[in-house]
């Protein structure tokens, strides 16, 4: 559906409230097609993260771990990820 948005369940250490939040966001801006909220649609687009944020976090809790990590990294673990490489890269 969302290319943009990457799996949560089984990262370790597990996702973080910033990270189920983010990609609540993105969902929600997905589906509504809305990218910058205005007067007439912050309340509703909040109102709609806060609720995706909470139903995916109960989500995440009630699912049996997974066999394996995810494929990919969520976007605010990517930078610290690549700066830790170019750290090792440089101590090489």
């Amino acid at each position: 559906m969302c290319r943009n948005i990457t799996t949560l369940r089984g990262l370790e250490p597990a996702a973080t409230a910033e990270e189920i939040e983010a990609a609540a966001r993105q969902f929600v801006r997905k589906i509504s097609g809305v990218q910058k909220t205005s007067a007439a649609t912050e309340e509703a687009f909040e109102r709609a993260v806060t609720a995706v944020t909470e139903a995916a976090t109960e989500l995440l809790g009630e699912l049996p771990p997974r066999k394996q990590p995810p494929p990919t990294l969520p976007p605010l673990r990517r930078k610290a990820a690549e700066a830790a490489e170019a750290v090792e890269a440089a101590t090489a």
